[in-house]
């Protein structure tokens, strides 16, 4: 399951060598078939009446059938024989009703290159041609992929190519324009310790944690809801200056009752797999914030029901029980979910490297690209373009699988194993 591996480019040293050292003969032992409980053992078993050493092991099941690799030294010379070591496992196979190859070399594994990434691609669904394409760019830009591994079947199916041979950034461009071109989501990651360690996750709330517009939602109960739905999708064009866009909608709000915010509060619905998302990252040490050019009277509410660590937003005045018409306080926009994005990490001692940051608009993007990897969710085209990575599927906890996590470790930590067919998934 690898591309072919081009010449090595000059930028690219070769890593040590084996100590194993690269004329010690080995064995690559490869066994195929129905898979039952015992094959591994039964295997190892074998091999262990001939005294080898186990250079490397790698184990595949795939519906039912399995592929079992072992890479060991050849039996000591002057002892039993390689023919008799030979003979006795495909004797063992057969009686399994196994297929057995014995292939003789010398040496290791030929070794990874440097330059290491993580590609984690998100097809809804993968189609075999889409595959091909990511597999063909991945070899045009001198990479290798070493392995490939499915991470979840839905709500979307989720595989990751594990790369060596060329340089993270110019892998994600080349595949930024693949995903383009073939409507997959491609996120490419360095690897490295750095990927699994503990960090910040930061997003935006309207159209992302939630699939609502909080200002739209308030609009409702003011009767000029599509007056100021226009300014907001202009906004998030980038058409409009966020301030004074905001400026704009919130005067028409001016004399509702402050009643209303406990009615907009129960109208806000979460984004599917928002509180997988969540639950999941707080499991794993993670912390988790949002930002938004909305309203402390929704965030705030949302902080204490999901356990966020951090919220921060712009906060509409209230006088005598009536909303003013006007906002107090620093507006959070474009520059200043950057900001707080920067406070957040310093608060929670995480670099900005190990940072997440997720949102959908323009003015989401100088914290996308100030944050280790910004994620474009369901985002206007100008967003997609220049974030780090994009999902176009609805499911919040997609974002899971590009951060290494599978579906069966969300699942297991939840307690649940669940066989759910795409797109029934809610919660």
């Amino acid at each position: 399951m690898s591309a072919s591996q081009p010449p090595r480019s000059p930028r690219s040293p070769e890593p040590p060598e084996s100590p194993l050292g690269t004329d010690a003969p080995t064995l690559l032992v490869k066994i195929f078939g129905k898979d039952r409980p015992g094959i591994t053992a039964g295997l190892f078993d074998t091999l262990a009446a001939y005294a080898v050493d186990v250079v490397d092991i790698e184990q595949v099941v795939t519906r039912g059938r399995i592929v079992l690799c072992a890479l060991v030294t050849s039996p000591e010379p002057g002892g039993t024989t390689e023919g008799d070591l030979r003979a006795t496992v495909h004797s063992w196979a057969e009686s399994l009703k196994l297929q057995a190859e014995i292939i003789s070399g010398t040496g290791d594994n030929r070794p990874r290159g440097y330059g290491r990434s993580h590609v984690t691609v998100l097809g809804h669904p993968l189609t075999a041609e889409s595959t091909a394409a990511i597999a063909a760019r991945i070899t045009s830009t001198g990479g290798n992929i070493d392995r490939i591994f499915r991470l979840a079947k839905y709500p979307v199916t989720a595989v990751e190519f594990a790369v060596s041979g060329t340089a993270t950034e110019e892998l994600r461009t080349a595949l930024a324009t693949e995903s383009a071109d073939i409507g997959v989501d491609i996120a490419v990651m360095s690897a490295g310790l750095s990927r699994r360690a503990q960090r910040l996750v930061v997003m935006d709330v309207d159209s992302t944690l939630i699939q609502d517009e909080v200002i739209e939602l308030f609009a409702a109960h003011a009767g000029c809801e599509d007056e100021v739905a226009a300014v907001t999708e202009q906004a998030m064009r980038g058409e409009l200056d966020f301030e004074q866009s905001l400026h704009a909608r919130v005067r028409l709000l001016a004399g509702l009752d402050v009643s209303v915010v406990d009615k907009v509060r129960s109208e806000v619905r979460l984004t599917p797999g928002a509180r997988t998302l969540i639950r999941t990252l707080k499991r794993l040490g993670y912390q988790v914030g949002v930002v938004s050019g909305g309203f402390t009277q929704v965030t705030d509410d949302l902080k204490e029901r999901l356990g966020l660590d951090f919220a921060s937003a712009n906060t509409l005045e209230v006088v005598d029980g009536k909303l003013t018409g006007r906002v107090v306080g620093d507006i959070v926009d474009r520059a200043g979910k950057a900001r707080l994005l920067r406070s957040f990490a310093e608060q929670a001692g995480v670099p900005l490297a190990q940072t997440v940051a997720i949102g959908d608009g323009a003015n989401d993007l100088d914290m996308l690209n100030t944050a280790g990897l910004g994620v474009a969710f369901n985002a206007k085209p100008v967003v997609r373009q220049a974030a780090h990575t994009a999902v176009n599927v609805p499911f919040l906890d997609t974002v899971l699988y590009l951060l290494g996590i599978t579906r069966e470790e969300v699942e297991t930590a939840d307690g649940v194993v669940v066989d759910c067919p795409p797109g029934l998934r809610t919660e």
